[in-house]
């Protein structure tokens, strides 16, 4: 079973920084994409970014230039700096690990545990 444990949320000015970590444990056998979502209140999850295993990123195109997505493989780590932050990118933010399952011989979606980033104006 495999754990994700989130940190680095907090308030923040408009304008501000934060960097928020996600790291993976227990039984890992392989991981292959992971990322970020976040959902603010009243809306529905979205995308944030991705990042494979090679370390191609993906963005959402609200944060493109502002929010840098990267991860340590042998940490099985995956960080998300944001920058010039927004009230509009207040949400929580889950971080997920697609992990590959032996049972099923497939790749499972693992979610954090969401942690709320606030933005004020």
């Amino acid at each position: 079973q495999v754990q994700l444990v989130e940190s680095g949320g907090g308030l923040v000015q408009s304008g501000g920084s934060l960097r928020l970590s996600c790291a993976a444990s227990g039984t890992i056998y392989s991981i292959n994409d992971m990322g970020w979502y976040r959902q603010a209140p009243g809306k529905q999850r979205e995308l944030v970014a991705t990042i494979s295993n090679g370390g191609r990123p993906n963005y959402a195109d609200s944060v493109k230039g502002r929010f840098t997505i990267s991860r340590v493989n042998a940490k099985s780590t995956v960080y998300l700096q944001m920058n010039s932050l927004k009230p509009e990118d207040t949400a929580v933010y889950y971080c997920f690990a697609d992990n590959f399952d032996v049972d099923t011989a497939g790749y499972l979606k693992v979610w954090g545990q969401g942690t709320l980033v606030t933005v004020s104006s």
